[in-house]
């Protein structure tokens, strides 16, 4: 009899499709935003008095948010720095993979359409002795699930 184990969640990697490959930009400290919303709309019927009908409108999906330890001069931060510094957007599909123990992907996401809305340094603070970690945060169109 075999049990199954439910995944765990710190075994994962990001790739984005558009930029060239470097090691550094598939590593991540945390991924967060892959969710979805129904929005529904409210129509109260006449003679009804005890709920309104609610009815599915669209999705919603939040920014995904990266987090990783800083780091200098990767095609993801120049694609960023173009966004921010140069208002220039090109919008691009990437892939969010939660690997088994074999580096193997177990579920994959695709996210569509991701470009950046924000980059932020954690703070900097001579009393502590931490790594800096940046922040990328990417608006997109939805995700499938693979």
């Amino acid at each position: 009899m075999s049990t199954i184990y439910p995944p765990v969640s710190f075994h994962f990697k990001v790739e984005f499709t558009g930029l060239p490959s470097q090691e550094a930009d598939v590593q991540f400290q945390s991924v967060a935003g892959l969710s979805v919303d129904i929005e529904t709309e409210e129509f109260a019927e006449g003679g009804e008095n005890r709920f309104k009908h609610k009815f599915p409108v669209r999705t919603k999906f939040p920014n995904l948010v990266l987090k990783r330890g800083m780091v200098k001069d990767t095609e993801l931060i120049k694609w960023c720095r173009n966004a921010i510094e140069s208002f220039q957007f090109e919008p691009i599909d990437l892939t969010v993979k939660l690997l088994n123990e074999e580096q193997e992907p177990m579920v994959t996401w695709n996210v569509v359409h991701a470009y950046p809305v924000k980059w932020n340094l954690s703070d900097l603070n001579a009393e502590e002795n931490k790594i800096a970690i940046e922040t990328i945060e990417l608006a997109y169109n939805y995700f499938t699930l693979v």
